[in-house]
């Protein structure tokens, strides 16, 4: 017998029933995207690696140490990509949406992100995220929009303890100068931090605020902050965001120390936090503004605000509430000629509705048929047999209330009689 071969470190299969869980994010997600009237983009899931050291920034984690990256028979540098941004960005330029498309550009992506890194709960080697990204405009509304976006999506599928964490990170006008005030900090106290940091100090100093070493978070909370320096465009920037969301209602809190992983983030940064069951990774869904991304991919000056947000790490939240695998119809055929106009009145069926129907396989007795339709949940049960053959009618069981009606053999009847049973279920 040949070995078993299974599925990668820090990959994983998504089953049933949790699949029909994915589903449902899934199909939430697109109900609000499309209020918003945000429209689908679809990008390769390799990319050329300058994309990612362009846009993402060499010096961070992500393409320091993180990316799946090969070079192909074309001797071409080819990287799995390990976030969706660029990709759309890169998407957006090539396809000149700016001209084609009445701005701002609101797109959303969903699909496979690699990363090589160690996995944990809700964090994967290969790990799904769905984003959405608003291309050309600087106006802070557009921030608070993104923000609720996500959080109307979350409300709808019931994700509750949330909270929203806020910073801006400045531009390049007010942040040269707090970098100044960010080395200075840290030239004094250099010894006492971990050798990521002191890479960091070099390379990003921003990005040492991210350390989640307990010496280094504590040292961190008496550095500057970048709130002290903004500018009066970034404060005015953060000013109205913050109107807007206290316009419809959305809690949430400034924190200063708050940064992002990816260099191209500036003024807003932001992360929607559950305050419970993901670990040390607490973070849903997180995003910010960056609005020198597209000159960093070859286009001209393009202000732009997105997020992203884990289908791993939202399925985690809401595995308590994971859809059951029900069916609304078995069809529980006794013989050749029953098993043929069974899957005839199946077939006819499910194009006469949303019914979710299954028939027996094998040749099988009613009584065990009738065990296999109750563990799948069925509501109902269609039974064909001699007798029924003969008449041209089926027997209509309700497994829960144990009852039966005689329903004519053909779709339509069918479909009615389901109708009048099951209202929510059928077209």
């Amino acid at each position: 017998m040949a070995s078993l071969i299974t599925a990668q470190r820090g990959t994983r299969d998504v089953l049933p029933p949790e699949s029909l869980l994915w589903n449902k994010i899934e199909e939430t997600a697109r109900s609000f995207f499309a209020r918003y009237h945000v429209l689908e983009v679809r990008t390769p899931i390799f990319e050329a690696t300058e994309l990612f050291t362009r846009g993402i920034g060499e010096a961070t984690d992500i393409v320091s140490k993180e990316m799946y990256s090969f070079v192909d028979r074309g001797d071409r540098s080819i990287t799995l990509r390990p976030e969706g941004t660029a990709g759309v960005v890169r998407a957006y330029l090539q396809g000149k949406l700016a001209s084609t498309m009445q701005g701002p550009v609101k797109l959303w992506y969903a699909g496979p992100m690699f990363r090589y890194e160690r996995p944990q709960a809700g964090r994967q080697r290969q790990f799904n995220q769905i984003g959405v990204e608003v291309l050309g405009t600087s106006d802070p509304k557009a921030d608070a929009e993104v923000i609720t976006l996500a959080l109307d999506i979350f409300a709808a599928l019931s994700v509750s303890n949330l909270r929203v964490e806020l910073n801006s990170l400045g531009c390049e006008d007010c942040r040269p100068a707090y970098r100044e005030r960010l080395v200075a900090y840290f030239a004094e106290r250099q010894a006492d931090y971990c050798t990521t940091c002191l890479d960091r100090m070099e390379t990003n100093p921003l990005r040492v605020l991210d350390c989640k070493v307990p010496a280094c978070k504590d040292l961190n909370r008496e550095a500057p902050s970048l709130q002290d320096v903004l500018c009066e465009g970034c404060r005015e920037h953060q000013a109205k965001l913050f109107g807007y969301l206290d316009a419809v209602g959305v809690k949430h809190q400034l924190n200063p120390r708050l940064v992002r992983g990816l260099d191209y983030y500036t003024r807003t940064v932001f992360e929607i936090v559950a305050e419970e069951k993901l670990g040390s990774q607490d973070t849903v869904c997180a995003g910010g503004r960056y609005d020198k991304l597209v000159e960093e991919c070859g286009g001209p000056p393009t202000p732009a605000v997105g997020w992203a947000f884990g289908e791993e790490r939202l399925a985690i939240l809401l595995e308590a509430s994971t859809p059951k695998d029900a069916i609304d119809l078995y069809v529980a055929a006794m013989g050749p000629e029953a098993e043929v106009a069974g899957f005839k009145l199946a077939h006819g069926l499910r194009n006469h509705g949303d019914w979710r129907i299954e028939c027996g396989f094998g040749d099988r007795k009613l009584k065990k048929q009738l065990e296999v339709a109750d563990k799948l949940g069925a509501q109902w049960v269609a039974i064909i047999g001699e007798a029924e053959l003969e008449a041209g009618e089926i027997q209509l069981k309700n497994l829960a209330a144990r009852t039966t009606q005689t329903v004519a053999m053909d779709a339509e009847s069918l479909a009615a009689a389901l109708t009048a049973a099951l209202p929510e279920s059928g077209s």
